[in-house]
């Protein structure tokens, strides 16, 4: 499976919506992404995940090396996901004491993390 990746500004932050698999092949792309837009000034991120099918290590480590981008200029990255499966893999790894992780984009946008 391929993966989508599309973008849009709420408020102050920049959505980065995901779909399908962030794997050892295409976790390239999403990183591409981050830093694009860590390049162009956007460093308040959420990545909606909702549509994430599969997400391996290759994927955490493109997260992490985003979030530690956007800290780097003071900023944030918010994850959006409410997959039992996908939320477990942040769980065993103890990503989600790093990450904040919300139920939606619109909880995600407006959270004071």
């Amino acid at each position: 499976m391929d993966l989508s990746l599309s973008t849009r500004s709420v408020g102050d932050r920049t959505v980065v919506e995901v779909g399908g698999e962030i794997d050892v092949y295409t976790a390239p792309k999403l990183r591409e992404q981050l830093v694009e837009l860590v390049n162009d000034g956007k460093y308040h991120l959420v990545v909606d995940m909702e549509g994430v099918d599969f997400l391996d290590s290759t994927g955490l480590g493109v997260l992490v090396g985003g979030l530690k981008r956007v800290r780097a200029h003071e900023g944030s990255l918010r994850l959006v996901c409410n997959q039992e499966r996908i939320l477990k893999i942040f769980r065993i790894t103890g990503l989600t004491k790093v990450f904040p992780i919300h139920t939606s984009v619109d909880d995600a946008v407006n959270a004071t993390d």
